[in-house]
Parts: structure tokens; C-alpha cells; sequence
């Protein structure tokens, strides 16, 4: 495997995970952000975002002198330390979802306009931000090089295991009409040894967003078979567990939860609806997916409801809730479109006081670094799950983290106004609960 001097552009948990690892495999790799003071803490290897070894293979990597960081896209692409400019420069940049669900690519296009002149010639530009359909082509335009190439090379990494999943990819996937640069990108993760799928841009982009969406479909459906359990007395762990084994179906994405959210599925579901409305398809399938999901974060309300006041219906003013979980999964910082937010704010217009915990916002010792927050989107924050459940008519668990397996509920049970829990993770043990003298609340469980 050739060493490749690699520019990536933008250090969130794509663009630094991307750095990182592509150096651990070898390649001299430069990381651009704008934000000065964050260029500087990740020279000292201070890695803001929670993701499991992220933060340990920054370190390594910088020590190596395989990792370096600047500050703007312009000194990413000329900057490298034999003098040299970038061969491959990857853009992993923010494409949050704009007006009607489009994503939004101003930051792309910001940087192929600054960039565009400083390219040398022969560079391959790879669009690793999930991006829509044509992206590739637009980005060819605004380059208007025709000695630069375009290269579509989705990511397929989860928070929390971004690492793992960049280091154990199921598949490499690498979209361009030029054979030649899709063969310089894909042999940048050659030691990895994983499946390659070699394709046009634009399949590689509807890849990213097939594969999302179909996610979203899965989380969907197993919310919407845990209230029918409900319904008929079924037991929805029994249900996931007898069709898991089906290896069509698989075991993955059939735990029921207070819906989908994070950075990828809400934006990536709704700009496939507009990709589908371009060409005038209708997904209904899809639209049944977002529309089920936003259900599950009233059926969940009502189920709060229902559990302190006897009635779905009752009323939740001055009803004091502890809130466990406030990202929107476990093993991550990131608070984007959290169901558990969502949810935090249907209470709140209920009536509802909250009072937060969440593990990974409290403070940690150590990382000095660390900021912390006071609350989050109007939700109070307590450094101890204990404290989130003093003089609560119920705690409502939102996020799975396995801490919350393990708390002492007895103890929680013991300064509960009410012994009440709603666990919208299915994560306690309901015999745990109940011989803490506590009354557990599941999705699609028989006790539900």
C-alpha cells in the first residue's frame, strides 16, 4: 500500500475519526478546522466529542507525526510537512438539513471555493459528508478543474463506535466515473481488507441514504409491533428475539424506543423525500417512517402520563420528572435531534418540571477541558442520577446507557415521591425494579 498525503477538511466526529484512523494506517494526513482554539486543543491531543478511542488514537497519531492540525482548508491542502501539497483531500463538513429538508452544503461549497485554485494537479477531492444525490457533479462544477477528480466515499460510521466501525468496515464504498481516482481512494483503506464497491457517484450517494433510511424504516416498524404487543398482550423482547434469529432479518435495530434521532437519520430521511419528490416519486413507505416515529414521542408521553396521574389523558402541571438520558444514544455526547429532547419538550408544554442526568454531560475529571452545562434545551442538570430522582412522581428513562442498569434503585426508589419508572429503553430489569419496590413501565412489554 502506497502512504498518500491526505488533506481532510472539518474535525467533527466524521472528519477527526476519518484523520485519525487513515494515519493509523500509514498515511501522512493533515486535519483542517476553522475554529482556531479547537486546532489548538487537538494539537495538545484534547478531543472535545465523546467517541470511544478517539481521543487515544489522536494522541498516538500526533506523536507519530503521522497527524497534524491547522487552522483553515487552505493550509490543509499546502501544508503537509515534507513540503508538499495534498494528494487526496477529503470534505467532511457539516450538511445539516436546511429549509423543506434539503441539506444544507453551504460549508462545502464554501471550502471548494476557497480551496479550488490551491488544488494541484492530479488531486482527488472526496465528498465523505452525506450529501445528496448530484453532489459529486455540483462539486465538479464549482471546481471547474478538469485536471482535479470527484469522488463520492460515503461513511458508514455510528456514534459511539466510529472507530470500530472505520477500522472494521463492512464495506468501502467509492463512487466516480474516473477509474483511476476511485482506485487512489480505495486503496487508502486497502489495509483494512474489507469489501469494496467500485460505482458511479451517484449510487454511491443514494447508497449512504438507502442504507439510513432503511435503518429508519427497522426502528420504525419495531415501535410500531411494541404497541400492537401492547395491545394484545404480546411481549415485544419475545417477538424481536424469535425474528432476530431469521438472518434475513437480523438481530440488529429491533430494540423499540422513544424513536430514531442523531445527526444522521432525521436529516437523511427527509432529504431522501426530497430526492424522491425531484423525481416524482411518492415514498409512502418512507413518509410512514418519519410519521411513525414522531407518533412514539407522544406514545410516550401519554405513557408518562398514564403512569403518574392512572389516565393517559391526566394532567401533568407541577408533575416533577426524572429525566435519565439526555443524548440521543448512549456512548456519545451528542445531543442532535435526541428523542429524549423531543420528548423533554412535550412534557415541558404539559406542564411537566424536569430535572436531567446524563453521564456524558456531567463534568470529568479527566478532562479539564470539558464544558459543562447547567441544562440542555430548558432541562436542568444534576451532576447524580439520585439527585435527578428526589421528590420525582416518576423517572423516565430515555437513553440506553449501562449505567443505568446497575444504579442503586432502591436507594432512587427511596427519595421518589412516586415509585414509579418509565423506561423507554427496555434497560432496567423489571425485576430489579420491582424488588426496589418500584414499579417499572416498558415499551411493548407485557407489563406495559
Amino acid at each position: 500500500m502506497f502512504t498518500r498525503r491526505v488533506a481532510v477538511v472539518g474535525t467533527g466526529y466524521v472528519g477527526l475519526t476519518t484523520g485519525a484512523c487513515l494515519a493509523s494506517l500509514g498515511h501522512q494526513v493533515v486535519c483542517a478546522d476553522i475554529d482556531t482554539a479547537k486546532v489548538e486543543r487537538l494539537r495538545r491531543g484534547v478531543v472535545d466529542i465523546v467517541e470511544p478511542g478517539l481521543s487515544e488514537l489522536v494522541t498516538e497519531q500526533v506523536s507519530a507525526g503521522r497527524l497534524s492540525f491547522v487552522v483553515g482548508a487552505s493550509s490543509a491542502v499546502s501544508a503537509h510537512t515534507d513540503g508538499l501539497d495534498a494528494e487526496v483531500v477529503f470534505l467532511c463538513l457539516p450538511t445539516p438539513m436546511g429549509v423543506g429538508g434539503v441539506a444544507d452544503l453551504r460549508a462545502v461549497e464554501a471550502v471548494i471555493e476557497e480551496t479550488r485554485e490551491l488544488l494541484a494537479s492530479g488531486t482527488v477531492v472526496v465528498n465523505k459528508s452525506t450529501v445528496p444525490v448530484g453532489t459529486a457533479a455540483r462539486t465538479a462544477e464549482l471546481l471547474d478543474r478538469a485536471d482535479v477528480s470527484v469522488v463520492s466515499n460515503p461513511e458508514f460510521l455510528r456514534e459511539g463506535s466510529a472507530v470500530h466501525d472505520f477500522l472494521n468496515p463492512d464495506r468501502i464504498v467509492v463512487g466516480c466515473d474516473a477509474a483511476e481516482a476511485a482506485e487512489r481512494v480505495a486503496a487508502l483503506y486497502a489495509r483494512l481488507g474489507a469489501p469494496t464497491v467500485l460505482t458511479d457517484a451517484a449510487s454511491a450517494e443514494l447508497m449512504k441514504y438507502a442504507a439510513n433510511c432503511f435503518l429508519a424504516m427497522k426502528l420504525s416498524y419495531v415501535n410500531a409491533m411494541a404497541e400492537l404487543c401492547e395491545r394484545v398482550g404480546a411481549d415485544i423482547g419475545d417477538v424481536t428475539e424469535g425474528i432476530g434469529y431469521d438472518r434475513r432479518i437480523g438481530q440488529a435495530f429491533l430494540s423499540p424506543g422513544p424513536g430514531w434521532g442523531g445527526s444522521c437519520l432525521p436529516k437523511d430521511t427527509h432529504a431522501l423525500l426530497q430526492v424522491a419528490d425531484a423525481a416524482d416519486f411518492e415514498f409512502r413507505l418512507l413518509r410512514a417512517t418519519i410519521d411513525t416515529n414522531t407518533r412514539q414521542r407522544q406514545r410516550v408521553v401519554d405513557k408518562v402520563r398514564a403512569a403518574v396521574t392512572g389516565k393517559r389523558t391526566g394532567s401533568l402541571t407541577r408533575v416533577r420528572l426524572g429525566l435519565l438520558g439526555l443524548t440521543f444514544k448512549a456512548g456519545t455526547d451528542d445531543l442532535r435531534d435526541s428523542p429524549a429532547l423531543a420528548i423533554a419538550a412535550l412534557l415541558r408544554q404539559a406542564g411537566a418540571d424536569l430535572v436531567g442526568y446524563d453521564p456524558a454531560l456531567v463534568a470529568d475529571p479527566g478532562n479539564p477541558d470539558k464544558v459543562v452545562r447547567d441544562e440542555v434545551e430548558g432541562v436542568p442538570l444534576v451532576a447524580d442520577p439520585l439527585e435527578a430522582a428526589q421528590g420525582a412522581e416518576a423517572v423516565v428513562v430515555l437513553t440506553e446507557w449501562p449505567v443505568f442498569r446497575t444504579l442503586d434503585w432502591t436507594a432512587m426508589a427511596g427519595v421518589m415521591k412516586q415509585p414509579v419508572v418509565v423506561d423507554t429503553r427496555n434497560l432496567v430489569d423489571p425485576a430489579t425494579l420491582r424488588r426496589a419496590g418500584l414499579t417499572g413501565i416498558g415499551i411493548g412489554r407485557r407489563d406495559a
